[in-house]
């Protein structure tokens, strides 16, 4: 270890105490070893790669006429995501970081590629496009389980919002980028459905997207800006690792209180996506829906992180504003989206572009909506990072969040895939959205602290045999 060095203004004295202080590295590899450029790296995975993919899948249907193969792919990958989700923050913690994020990148080219061939081959594809979706909801349990342990582990206490907010910013520039080629190529479209170079342009994008965490440092060597070093997951047996996933739940029994956050936090894109945007627009507005949702996200993520970091603040003040935001958020765009609603069913449906005289307030509400998707998602992953600042529990909660994330919203892929009524899984969304609010609010009032003590770093404690010491 190096010679102490004085830790940045805002440093708890409390974990000053705890931790040892080294000097970080100067000059280029200063830069490069920066938290916040690892951060970038490490957005620029999920900017190329589930960037891209949420820029399709907010095409409605995955830019496809028929909504149904889509939905049916939809629902194996959210379903094998929940299960792979469930025990990625212990994969991620035996294999490390940048490996679990290589593999992860993996599965979405090959889920956009079928959807080329799906162009190609309409009728004989559509099961090759069931398959993809199976195997990239397990790299996207691997990437995001890796993703949430990084992001989370780098910052200080002070940092979390802001990182996470610049997080999402550049993640959901995937999908601006992504929707920008998709309206270009599809603006004056009359097939209303995405066609071939559209996809070819992801493919390219995603592929080289895959290659990013081969450069990343090694988080063993990252030291945070205050001087604190990045604790890494020892590399421990698989049955300790699997075993882990018990002591974080024994050890931090509140996370279960964001459980329905979890569960919900997908589970509105179904209704955006496929019966909001996919249903009453064509491919043009479609697709310029699709790109002011996402930059919508990151105007979303950057005030919500702001709020979040707030030092004029205490930390348990800003979780119960953060809390008071997004319920106001949450019956602002709802009740505004209940009286579309009530104008269309499957049945009869209706049909607008761009120079619609209604189209202007009906894309106002697809921007809030996007507004209150990235609000939610910075909060809750916040709320995640004010309980620990162990990368190997961050990686068991991330690993939850992804889990439930992907079971609520394969159930409700399913329910579009069997034409469930508009209006029911649009209350749905309503209801669920309220309810883990409700539930959160013990969580966070008996939960949250000023700062995160060494008590409750149960994970760094813990032996090769899993015993906590």
């Amino acid at each position: 270890m190096s010679d102490h060095v004085e830790p940045e203004k805002g440093y708890s004295s409390d974990n000053e105490s705890q931790q040892p202080i080294y000097e970080r590295p100067k000059g280029l590899k200063g830069l490069y070893m920066h938290p916040v450029t690892q951060l970038v790296m490490l957005a620029l995975v999920c900017f190329m790669c589930p960037g891209l993919f949420n820029a399709l899948g907010g095409l409605g249907g995955g830019g496809q006429l028929d909504e149904t193969t889509s939905d049916n792919s939809l629902t194996a990958l959210y379903a094998a995501f929940a299960v792979c989700g469930f025990f990625a923050g212990s994969i991620n913690n035996k294999l490390g970081a940048r490996l679990t994020l290589l593999l992860g990148s993996f599965g979405y080219a090959l889920y956009i590629g079928s959807y080329l061939a799906l162009n190609i081959h309409p009728i004989t594809a559509k099961g090759f496009v069931i398959g993809a979706g199976a195997i990239l909801g397990v790299c996207a349990g691997l990437l995001w389980a890796a993703q949430g342990s990084l992001m989370m582990a780098y910052p200080t206490e002070g940092q979390k919002g802001r990182f996470i907010s610049i997080f999402w910013g550049i993640f959901n520039l995937g999908a601006v980028v992504g929707s920008s080629v998709a309206l270009g190529q599809n603006i004056h479209s009359q097939g209303n459905q995405v066609n071939n170079g559209t996809y070819i342009g992801f493919i390219v994008l995603t592929c080289t997207g895959m290659f990013i965490p081969l450069l990343m440092a090694d988080p063993e060597k990252m030291i945070r800006t205050d001087g604190t070093k990045v604790t890494v997951p020892r590399q421990l047996s698989w049955s300790t690792e699997i075993y882990g996933l018990w002591v974080a739940l024994r050890t931090d029994p509140m996370i279960i209180l964001l459980f329905p956050m979890f569960l919900v936090s997908n589970w509105f894109y179904t209704w955006q996506f496929n019966d909001y945007n996919g249903a009453i627009f064509d491919i043009g507005a479609r697709s310029l829906n699709n790109e002011l949702y996402w930059i919508s996200q990151i105007v979303g993520s950057a005030a919500m992180g702001f709020l979040l970091d707030a030092k004029s603040i205490r930390r348990r003040h800003r979780a119960f504003i953060g809390i008071a935001v997004l319920t106001a958020m949450i019956f602002l765009v709802h009740i505004w989206a209940y009286f579309y609603q009530k104008q269309y069913t499957r049945e009869s449906p209706q049909l607008f572009h761009i120079q619609d005289p209604s189209y202007p307030g009906r894309i106002m509400l697809y921007i809030f909506c996007g507004l209150l998707d990235a609000m939610w998602q910075t909060a809750t992953y916040w709320l995640m990072g004010a309980m620990s600042n162990d990368p190997a529990k961050l990686a068991y909660f991330a690993g939850f969040y992804k889990s439930l994330q992907s079971a609520g919203a394969a159930g409700v892929w399913h329910a579009d895939a069997i034409k469930l009524p508009y209006m029911n899984i649009f209350l749905s969304t309503w209801i669920l959205l309220v309810a883990s609010i409700i539930f959160a609010l013990p969580m966070v009032y008996l939960r949250v602290k000023e700062h995160t003590a060494i008590e409750d770093e149960a994970l760094t404690r813990m032996d090769s045999h899993g015993h906590v010491a």
